[in-house]
């Protein structure tokens, strides 16, 4: 069952899932649409989990879930991938390839690079050890207030940088 986000609690589970570009508006809405449809209905065993979603920076959809009463199966998790695959090919957009990196240019302007190009950000200036960068591994709606934005030198690219 849907919730909005922020009434999600903090021990809430999520996945956050960086797109390789920008939604437009218009997809965006779409984006939205489907996504709380799906919350609507994502079950664990046939049972309704409280549920939400969020769309940061026009381009990171993170899911939540609350587990306290029922976890979130293997099988509901699938169903929520077969969602954001669907997504996927709808909006010609990449969302499910882990090999990629997010940072912040300016205070709003992400910008999202393949993992194989850190190195090269880096060495042109572009990538810096103050540069905020997005931890996708976060597990609980908690951590995005104080583990999910944080500066490059405290991520795994910390070994980029001299220290």
């Amino acid at each position: 069952m849907y919730i909005a986000f922020d009434q999600m609690p903090g021990h809430s589970r999520i996945w956050v899932y960086q797109s390789d570009r920008k939604f437009t508006p218009e997809e965006k809405a779409a984006i939205s649409e489907r996504l709380k449809a799906f919350c609507d209905q994502w079950n664990t065993h046939g049972s309704l989990m409280p549920t939400s979603f969020d769309i940061r920076f026009d381009q990171v959809i993170i899911l939540a879930v609350d587990e306290s009463q029922l976890g979130a199966s293997g099988c509901s998790i699938d169903s929520s991938v077969r969602t954001l695959r669907e997504l996927e090919q709808q909006f010609a957009i990449n969302l499910l390839d882990q090999g990629k990196v997010s940072f912040l240019l300016k205070e709003d302007a992400l910008e999202v690079s393949n993992l194989m190009g850190v190195k090269s950000k880096v060495s042109d200036g572009i990538l810096q050890a103050e540069t905020i960068v997005l931890n996708p591994v976060v597990q609980r709606k908690s951590d995005l207030s104080d583990k999910w934005l944080i500066p490059a030198k405290d991520s795994w690219m910390n070994k980029f940088f001299m220290n």
